[in-house]
C-alpha cells in the first residue's frame, strides 16, 4: 500500500473537489431547468364523420337576416361528429377541412382551420361551427379532408364561467 503524506493529500484534494463541484453545479442547474419548464401539450388528431354544411337557422345570431344583401357573407353551419379515441378529454380542439363550391373551387381559400369546438370528451361527440361564406358563392358545398386536432392540456384561455360571450361565440342553434 502506498501511504500518502499530508502534503500529497493537500495537493490533490483541491484538484478533485473543483471539477466535482462544477459537475454538481451543472447537474443542479440542468435539473432546475428541466423541472421548471412546463410540459408541452401533445396534439391528438381525431376522426371527423357525418359532416354536413347548411345555412344557419334564421333565428341564429350569425344569420343576420336584417343584413341580407348580395355583397358580404352568408352564415353557414358546419355540423358533424368527432371521435376522441383517447381516454382523456381533449382541450382546445380545432376543426380543419376543405370546403368546395359547386365548381370544385375552395370556398375559403388559404383557410383550412375552420374554428374551435372546445373540449371533447372520450368517445363520439357532436359539434357545430358557424362559417362566414362569401355571398353569391355557388352551392351546394362539399366538405373534404375533415379532421379535428385537440390537446391533452389547455393551450389558450377562454371565457371563464359567468363571463359573457360574444354573440358568435355562443352555441349554434340546432
Amino acid at each position: 500500500m502506498i501511504r500518502l503524506g499530508i502534503a500529497a493529500v493537500t495537493h490533490f484534494l483541491p484538484r478533485l473537489v473543483w471539477p466535482l463541484g462544477r459537475l454538481l453545479t451543472a447537474l443542479g442547474l440542468l435539473l432546475g431547468v428541466w423541472l421548471g419548464v412546463p410540459a408541452m401539450a401533445q396534439a391528438l388528431e381525431m376522426r371527423v364523420s357525418e359532416v354536413t354544411i347548411a345555412p344557419c337557422p334564421l333565428q341564429d345570431v350569425g344569420s343576420q337576416p336584417e343584413q341580407r344583401r348580395p355583397s358580404g357573407a352568408s352564415c353557414y353551419a358546419l355540423r358533424g361528429q368527432v371521435n376522441n379515441s383517447s381516454s382523456r378529454t381533449m382541450r382546445d380542439t380545432d376543426v380543419f377541412a376543405l370546403i368546395l363550391d359547386a365548381s370544385g373551387e375552395p370556398v375559403l381559400p388559404n383557410r383550412t382551420r375552420l374554428g374551435s369546438i372546445g373540449d371533447i370528451p372520450p368517445g363520439q361527440s357532436p359539434f357545430a361551427l358557424r362559417l362566414a361564406v362569401p355571398a353569391g358563392t355557388p352551392g351546394p358545398f362539399s366538405v373534404r379532408s375533415a379532421k379535428a386536432r385537440g390537446f391533452n392540456s389547455p393551450v389558450r384561455t377562454g371565457a371563464a364561467p359567468g363571463q359573457e360571450l360574444l354573440p358568435l361565440e355562443e352555441a349554434l342553434l340546432p
